[in-house]
């Protein structure tokens, strides 16, 4: 009998026979033995062949050929986002010394990662107003997750308030996080006509249990939160932290969560020259005040820089390791270990690129554009744009009357333009409404199109 070799796939029957053997299966579909039967395939698969190289190719071009190219990049948001990326940021991460780096436990030879990473560091705490700042977990809704555990270790309290209005994706990766630890998820509601967080509900929600409030500024809805420092005030009269979620890019021309007394701030770093990769992978932030306990129960690396001990050279290593699972296993803070520096890396060239102006000027540009795109869409019979009379950053919603939303963007679909999210199972008390985005890369004639394609598909 053939003997199975141990990196090349083994399809002989007699192979497979002694595989199964091996680990105590009669067939293959006892592997899957733990799937419900009503959501397991039954039969087989239709799959031609078998084909040549060249052959398989041509059938996969042609299946490709059916894609969809769009005439501008999408309008759509909801938690990635169409941003601009420098050529030089695509340089200087596929550099192979960057590209195939992981964690950096060796100090002594991965010095350029370390200071890379601690430059990253650097940034983010400058952005968000923070003093310390790590790198990195998965995306913002997992950092959000992690923060939530932090802040109920810290206060030794098992609840967490959330706007009503919070990300649906976000909220179920926090429940994912929450149930186990067994945190309580409290909601709190919001002003119909601006969207606000309400204060008196919020005052009333506040307890002796509540570990920390959570608020996302831009909302998920893109509006801006007003009432901020009311809601840190709240918290931390209640010995709660005050959890801030952002979008970093509209930093430029909004207050730093630092200047409004938040104790962690957390957001995601895709739109800091990382692409959207069809959702992923991403870039968590998660940074907060420079305190002790704080950075004690914080996630993911820390990078930290000295000097040796004459003060003639600087160095850079991982820091405050204590933390961490690779040295506490089951007692560490997170048990995140997959390293996302190089994301990390790229936003940290980016934010270089870009400096204090240009980031300021990036912010106005996208404000402005999104404004633009509001007036116009708003302008519409049969469309309300957008719900909530608050000012909106890059994100905001549009409500159709006589259509529904899904009808609308498979109109637009034909029309080679790609409309907004759908929120109508998310939030059904809203209507047919939709989550539009604008940034830089659409263009004032991207929106006109888009307007007159609108205007089109309400008319028919």
């Amino acid at each position: 009998m053939n003997k199975p070799h141990p990196y090349l796939p083994n399809s002989v029957p007699e192979i497979k026979d002694k595989m199964m053997e091996d680990i105590g299966i009669r067939s293959i579909d006892d592997l899957y033995s733990d799937i419900p039967v009503d959501l397991r395939f039954e039969g087989d698969l239709d799959i031609p062949g078998p084909h040549t190289e060249s052959e398989v190719r041509k059938v996969i071009s042609g299946l490709l050929e059916k894609n969809l190219s769009l005439r501008c990049p999408p309008f759509l948001g909801g938690g990635v986002w169409p941003h601009y990326i420098p050529a030089v940021v695509d340089e200087i991460v596929h550099r192979a010394e960057f590209l195939t780096s992981y964690t950096p436990y060796q100090p002594e030879i991965t010095q350029g990662m370390l200071q890379a990473v601690f430059e990253y560091q650097s940034l983010i705490c400058e952005l968000v107003g923070m003093e310390v700042a790590n790198s990195s977990v998965y995306d913002w809704a997992s950092a959000l997750g992690e923060t939530a555990r932090m802040a109920c270790r810290l206060t030794r309290r098992f609840t967490i308030i959330v706007p009503s209005l919070i990300s649906p994706s976000r909220l179920a990766v926090l429940k994912a996080y929450a149930e186990p630890a067994d945190i309580r998820i409290i909601y709190v509601d919001y002003d119909k006509t601006t969207g606000q967080v309400d204060l008196e509900d919020l005052k009333e929600k506040i307890d002796k249990e509540t570990a920390a409030v959570y608020v996302e500024n831009p909302s998920y809805l893109g509006f801006l939160e007003e009432g901020v420092e009311a809601i840190a005030e709240m918290a931390h009269d209640s010995k709660a932290l005050f959890i801030a979620g952002v979008d970093p890019i509209s930093l430029g021309i909004i207050k730093p969560p630092g200047e409004y007394n938040a104790d962690i701030v957390i957001g995601e770093g895709q739109p800091l020259g990382n692409y959207m990769n069809f959702g992923g992978p991403l870039l968590g932030i998660i940074a907060c005040r420079a305190e002790p306990k704080i950075i004690r129960q914080l996630p993911g690396r820390l990078i930290g820089m000295t000097r040796t001990q004459d003060g003639s050279k600087r160095g850079f290593t991982m820091t405050l390791q204590t933390r961490e699972q690779h040295i506490r296993r089951e007692k560490a803070t997170s048990n995140i270990c997959t390293n996302e520096a190089l994301l990390a890396v790229a936003s940290a060239v980016y934010l270089s690129l870009m400096g204090p102006s240009g980031v300021r000027e990036l912010s106005e540009l996208v404000a402005s554009r999104a404004r633009y795109a509001m007036r116009r869409i708003g302008e519409l019979p049969g469309v309300r744009a957008p719900l909530f009379r608050s000012f909106h950053f890059k994100e905001f919603t549009v409500r159709f009357n006589g259509k529904t939303v899904a009808e609308v963007h498979r109109e637009l679909l034909d029309r080679r333009l790609h409309g907004g999210k759908s929120l109508v199972k998310e939030f059904p008390d809203l209507g047919e409404t939709a989550l539009y985005c604008v940034t830089e890369l659409h263009t004032k004639k991207d929106i006109d199109r888009l307007v007159s394609a609108l205007g089109e598909v309400l008319e028919g």
